[in-house]
């Protein structure tokens, strides 16, 4: 995948993409953010050792932006692994991996939602190589995946994958799987979503979407009583472009109850800079959503990075099903007074001094 240079690639794997998304001074201000932000240091987390827990069912670590690294029973899957300190060597972290890579037991689904260098992150999986069984790609990812020993497959929209009872499904979303920007004439399908089955335990992965309450409504149907969701929140603004793209909090509030889903974790936020949001607009936003939707028994988990929640321990049975509610599409209240969304303990540990080596840009 070395065709062209490296001022080359630095160009259309960033200019032309966030000039496909971002206009005027928008665009502006988004550079001179990410700019700032590569001489900054990134923030320290606390993070939870080991990543897995013997005694969880259903336990989730959320490591940042779209990575979580999920256990239901003694199966491990790890979404979009970003471990390296910037995306193609130009947008650095705000925050550091919630988990230290050397740390992870083996994984046995790695699943990418689609090819932007935040998602599939060439130098993350160099780092975590020998410990991946099987990377799952939408179709036509493989091209980008050279050089690896672990096997990988391409899954088409409701094929299943499945492998010792694991069972990966990929499922609609509304997004874009270009890499390079020229890519985008023939990568037209190479983005998805995923919905992760084992023992009985459902779990929805989104990656990145728009809001296409359609998708969203299938998925639940088709996938019912989903025990947990995870739901790209951001970026969202300037809204008018990006809504095209991704969902802002209310619009990931709605897909969350459409899906039918029993809790949700927030994700893709505050790890990067690469919209005009300001700091703490997603969470403002999804308190406003939470206050705007009679939820009842759905629960909406708002995770620290490298905070791990356990939804369910060994033992317990699996809830009976919540009763079945669609969200209209009526829009959602856009801010609210800032209040501390976090629920549940942060198990505290030292934070680890080093973040890995910059990513690949291949």
């Amino acid at each position: 995948m070395r065709l062209l240079s490296r001022a080359a690639l630095l160009v259309l794997a960033f200019a032309l993409p966030v000039l496909a998304t971002q206009s005027g001074c928008a665009l502006g201000r988004a550079a001179a953010r990410s700019s700032a932000a590569l001489f900054g240091s990134p923030q320290k987390v606390a993070r939870v050792h080991p990543p897995v827990r013997p005694d969880a069912r259903l336990a989730v670590i959320w490591v940042g932006h779209a990575t979580v690294l999920v256990q239901i029973d003694d199966k491990v899957v790890l979404t979009d692994p970003v471990f390296t300190s910037t995306v193609g060597q130009v947008s650095k972290r705000l925050v550091e991996p919630g988990i230290d890579p050397d740390e992870l037991p083996p994984v046995d689904a790695v699943l990418v939602s689609h090819m932007h260098f935040d998602h599939l992150s060439l130098g993350s999986l160099d780092m975590i190589e020998d410990r991946v069984r099987m990377l799952v790609l939408p179709r036509g990812g493989s091209a980008y995946v050279p050089d690896f020993r672990f096997p990988s497959v391409e899954l088409r929209t409701w094929q299943p994958w499945e492998k010792d009872g694991l069972r990966v499904t990929a499922v609609p979303v509304d997004h874009v799987g270009f890499r390079y920007g020229l890519d985008e004439a023939w990568m037209k399908e190479s983005f998805t979503g995923y919905v992760v089955e084992y023992h009985g335990i459902k779990v929805y992965f989104g990656g990145d979407s728009a809001y296409d309450q359609r998708m969203f409504v299938e998925t639940g149907l088709r996938f019912p009583n989903l025990d947990l969701a995870l739901v790209p929140i951001g970026p969202t603004e300037p809204r008018e472009i990006m809504r095209r793209f991704h969902m802002d909090p209310g619009e990931a509030v709605q897909a969350f109850v459409d899906l039918g889903a029993r809790r949700m974790v927030p994700i893709h936020y505050g790890t990067f800079i690469n919209a005009t949001d300001e700091p703490g607009d997603a969470l403002r936003q999804l308190d406003a959503a939470r206050k705007h939707w009679d939820l009842g028994q759905r629960q909406v988990a708002v995770a620290k990075i490298g905070e791990r929640w356990v939804f369910m321990k060994q033992g317990e049975a699996l809830p009976p099903p919540l009763p079945t509610q669609i969200a209209p599409s009526a829009p959602t209240p856009a801010a609210a007074p800032a209040t501390d969304p976090s629920r549940g303990k942060t198990e505290e540990k030292k934070p680890d001094d080093d973040i890995p080596d910059d990513d690949r840009l291949d």
